[in-house]
């Protein structure tokens, strides 16, 4: 947090200062803001949880019917779509497809625990 009356940093240039001091008003904003990143940041974390929870059970049906823990069709379907999505949204769809490959590839290694676990009993 920087202190209300100092100078700020400049972004990222080594002992390059702002000409303004930083404000009150200043500081309420950030910190508001950041209250928000926060609660957004809880939300997506309860969100994936959930996400998860219902990918379990995917990947339960999966091993009980002999189906592969992956599904390259359906992933395919999934990026295009949330490209889109991203696009719409103004969020980068590079950055959309990252992220969802990042939760298919977990999503995948929990299927593949689960068809052994399966397997094996």
């Amino acid at each position: 947090m920087i202190p209300v009356g100092h100078y700020a940093r400049g972004w990222g240039v080594p002992g390059r200062y702002y000409a303004d001091p930083v404000t009150d008003q200043v500081v309420a904003e950030l910190r508001r803001l950041r209250d928000s990143i926060d609660n957004m940041d809880a939300a997506l974390i309860h969100l994936l949880a959930e996400r998860f929870k219902i990918t379990q059970r995917v990947g339960e049906l999966k091993a009980q019917h002999g189906l592969p823990p992956a599904d390259p069709a359906r992933e395919a379907q999934q990026i295009a779509r949330l490209r889109d999505l991203a696009v719409d949204a103004k969020l980068d769809p590079e950055f959309a497809e990252k992220l969802q490959n990042f939760i298919v590839a977990e999503v995948i290694r929990h299927h593949e625990a689960i068809a052994q676990h399966h397997a094996a009993s």
